[in-house]
């Protein structure tokens, strides 16, 4: 694959990447090996791993892999102590790296609960820790969160998974505020919406649904992409496309109605169940497949239809929320 030239050099530049064996994780280790990059790639699995730091090779740029559980300090701090080899400095540190369990909150057991807790906000929680105090030795450095609209709206039958995304932006944006008289060091947020990515097919369900990613999902290139603008021009928060920006506005507006018809769906189809309870990659590294690109319910459209169906359905959304809204149902 040819080196996009599009994309602005940055050359001799170091990122580290949490999750970064499949999915939008594999897709920004892509992005930033192609804008000439270092690239310090971080997961669980190692066999995954390999092949992700293979493929950023071939692309013409340096690439290492460390073994991290994001959840577990000691590990971060290795990762950081590795990266700061490659180049005696480390210039963006993008926080990717997270799980998922749905299902009713009492049926999840404990213990994965628990874990989505400690990968997902102690992982980011750890890295900022771990990172920051670098920067300031430094005097720069740019600090990317993916944190997902996740952050603003609860997916539904996903308590503890949204609770960590929550807690992901009101972390962020404190720590934002402390780093407001360092003009040179940045904490970006990004906000995108559901992925055509693997994280569905490694996520963990007891809902006894298996999910099929819809074909309005954002292309996790298109997610990457947006994390390498942040790295060159930062800024606090960004929403990568229409659906993400129009989703939060939706629900700044029609909260309650939103959630409990999101609910209400979610209800209707877990009558259905046609999947066993599987822990996923909550406990473990992701078993295969190690790509960007995951199984789709339906063949993707192209660009300009999936936009068209975004739109179509989000103002649809919308029209259903406001009428239900009117007419007292779903009551605030």
């Amino acid at each position: 694959m040819e080196k996009n030239r599009s994309i602005p050099s940055l050359t001799g530049k170091t990122v580290v990447i949490t999750g970064a064996s499949s999915g939008v994780g594999l897709a920004t280790a892509e992005a930033f090996a192609k804008a000439g990059c270092n690239v310090v790639l971080a997961s669980r699995g190692q066999e995954a791993l390999n092949q992700a730091v293979e493929y950023c090779r071939s692309l013409g740029t340096k690439a290492i892999g460390v073994g991290t559980d994001v959840s577990e300090i000691t590990q971060i701090k290795t990762l950081m102590e590795e990266a700061l080899k490659v180049s005696g400095r480390i210039d963006f540190w993008v926080n990717n790296a997270g799980v998922m369990a749905s299902g009713r909150f009492e049926e999840i057991p404990i213990e994965v609960s628990h874990q989505v807790v400690k990968t997902n906000l102690l992982g980011y929680l750890n890295s900022a820790h771990a990172i920051l105090p670098i920067f300031k030795q430094q005097g720069y450095g740019v600090l990317i969160n993916n944190v997902s609209i996740g952050g603003f709206m609860p997916a539904p039958y996903s308590a503890v998974y949204s609770a960590t995304k929550f807690g992901i932006k009101g972390m962020m944006e404190c720590l934002q505020g402390e780093l407001s008289n360092e003009p040179n060091i940045h904490i970006c947020n990004l906000y995108p919406q559901i992925q055509r990515s693997t994280g569905n097919m490694h996520s963990a369900k007891y809902s006894g649904l298996d999910f099929k990613i819809p074909p309005f999902a954002a292309d996790p290139r298109d997610t990457a992409a947006q994390l390498l603008k942040l790295a060159i021009h930062p800024q606090k928060d960004k929403f990568p496309d229409f659906s993400s920006l129009a989703l939060k506005t939706l629900h700044g507006i029609l909260p309650k109605i939103l959630v409990n018809t999101a609910s209400s769906g979610m209800r209707l189809l877990m009558e259905i169940k046609d999947g066993a309870p599987t822990s996923g990659n909550v406990l473990g590294p992701s078993a295969a497949p190690h790509q960007i690109y995951g199984e789709t319910l339906v063949p993707v459209p192209s660009k300009k239809a999936k936009m068209a169906a975004g739109v179509g359905l989000v103002l649809g959304f919308g029209l259903i929320l406001l009428s239900r809204g009117k007419s007292g149902y779903l009551k605030l």
